[in-house]
């Protein structure tokens, strides 16, 4: 053997392949059989080492639909074969469903997958045996120093590409059940629901849920090539084919995931898309949620609507919406859930669905919020802009910019934190002003969020999945809450030459 050790740390400063959410993140050409490799061996190391697994236990893998994702889990799927451990390939199915399966099977799980992010990156998202890998976690693994047997490699590839083992059907077969036992037969019975399948990993199980459950289903936009829907920067092409959609098909809704199925997209029955963080409301409030866990960039309307016992806003990422729960859930708190602005749904303890119990599932999870609120809008004879219509009126509206360097965002980020409260409200004024008046308060719990003298707010924050400079606004009107946003874009574009 040519054994060499190696820094994850180190590699992760050399590829460019670093942690984003939940796991490792990188552009396709970095993410090399190598560097694929070597980071799996990291995790299952870092999680032996901490005894949450041994060596022999099974390991199971799964990936979404991306042109380079077969490669990644055949890394992936050799990497636990050399560490000692037995892989279940369950094939492309969503993240939820893979970490499901996990947390039923008590076994560390593994998605790749990017996400929404465009098909020339890709990722590589780690699950312990009880759920999702969190920060301190990630720190554990960028630590690891793991033997890399050379020889296995020529250059960044394998010297003789792996074969991955028979698809185990296992785990998209119990989330398919998570929902159908708990709910019932003919509880969507007379919706007509258009699924937007695209590329999405989610497709063709969010079918057979829906029928599953009486719906009348038409599948649309159907692509072989990937398309990186984004939940939460909905695409203009996506936006006019919804309404294109719902006109000619007559809809009661459409529903959608991002690549993964972690993200949900549904429309009412105009063909207008629900804001994540309006969507994951509705999903609460049908779950008679206590407690709600949501980032601080998440729509107001979720304090101002007062159908919840209390919420704790977070930094961005469900990383640390998990950890808030799991805090939580320490104080005796009951019916805890939390939801990103994506519309990403998570469930810390046992719930009641149209009568059923659900079990936990603390990660994201598109299906959830899809089949609450057409549960919710049916039980109460509404269509589902009427659903919306019962909650405050605030808007919220996200757009990014593409190719934004990381370290110029920090940069000019970091003038608006100096430690001089007063001084910073100055800078911000300076800069936010004259368009959108009076500052009344500044969040700086992830990026900065502005809150002006009329209610309105800007938040602003890079991305921490790929150099994306993200922008969010909220208002009275769903039209103001776009225009400050598009203000906003051409504002930062000026900061590229800054």
């Amino acid at each position: 053997m040519n054994n060499k050790n190696l820094s994850i740390a180190t590699l992760m400063e050399q590829s460019g392949v670093k942690f984003g959410t939940s796991g490792a993140r990188g552009l396709v050409d970095a993410m090399t059989d190598r560097i694929c490799f070597a980071y799996t061996c990291a995790f299952l190391n870092y999680l032996n080492a901490e005894g949450m697994i041994s060596t022999g236990d099974s390991v199971a893998f799964a990936g979404d639909l991306r042109s380079s994702t077969p490669r990644i889990m055949a890394a992936v799927c050799k990497a636990a074969i050399e560490c000692g451990y037995k892989p279940v390939n369950c094939g492309f199915i969503p993240s939820p469903a893979i970490a499901l399966y996990g947390l039923h099977q008590g076994i560390a799980t593994i998605m790749v997958t990017g996400s929404h992010i465009p098909d020339d990156r890709n990722g590589i998202k780690f699950n312990r045996p009880d759920g999702e890998i969190l920060k301190q976690d990630e720190a554990g693994i960028r630590q690891q120093l793991i033997v890399l047997d050379e020889s296995l490699f020529a250059g960044d590839r394998f010297v003789q590409s792996p074969q991955l083992p028979e698809v185990d059907d296992s785990a998209s077969e119990f989330y398919v059940q998570r929902y159908l036992n708990c709910i019932g037969h003919d509880a969507l019975s007379g919706l007509y629901v258009g699924v937007y399948e695209h590329s999405g990993v989610a497709r063709s199980l969010l079918v057979r849920i829906l029928e599953g459950l009486g719906a009348r289903v038409i599948r649309l936009g159907f692509s072989n090539t990937f398309v990186p829907v984004d939940t939460e920067a909905i695409r203009s092409e996506d936006v006019a084919l919804a309404q294109r959609w719902s006109k000619e098909h007559a809809l009661d809704t459409i529903v959608s995931t991002d690549g993964d199925g972690d993200r949900p997209l549904i429309s009412d029955e105009h063909g207008q898309w629900l804001r994540g963080d309006i969507a994951g409301i509705l999903c609460a409030d049908y779950l008679k949620a206590n407690w709600v866990v949501t980032p601080v960039s998440s729509n107001s309307a979720l304090e101002l609507s007062d159908k919840f016992a209390g919420v704790k806003r977070t930094r961005i990422g469900s990383p640390f919406v998990i950890e808030a729960m799991q805090s939580l859930l320490r104080q005796g708190r009951k019916a805890v859930v939390g939801y990103e602005a994506n519309g990403g749904f998570l469930t810390a303890d046992s719930l009641l669905l149209n009568g059923g119990e659900l079990e936990p599932l603390p990660t994201r999870d598109a299906m959830i919020v899809i089949l609450t609120i057409l549960l919710h809008a049916k039980q109460q004879g509404l269509r589902v802009s009427g659903l919306v219509r019962q909650l405050p009126p605030r808007y919220t509206y996200s757009d990014r910019l593409k190719a934004f360097p990381t370290e110029l965002s920090q940069r000019m980020l970091a003038r608006f934190r100096t430690g001089e409260p007063a001084a910073d409200k100055q800078t911000v004024e300076d800069e936010f002003k004259n368009t959108f008046g009076g500052v009344s308060t500044i969040d700086h719990t992830d990026g900065v969020r502005i809150t002006f003298f009329d209610g309105d707010i800007v938040h602003i924050r890079p991305s921490g999945n790929a150099p994306e400079m993200r922008c969010y606004t909220e208002s009275v009107s769903e039209a103001r809450a776009q225009e400050m946003n598009k203000i906003c874009i051409n504002l930062l574009e000026g900061w590229r030459t800054r």
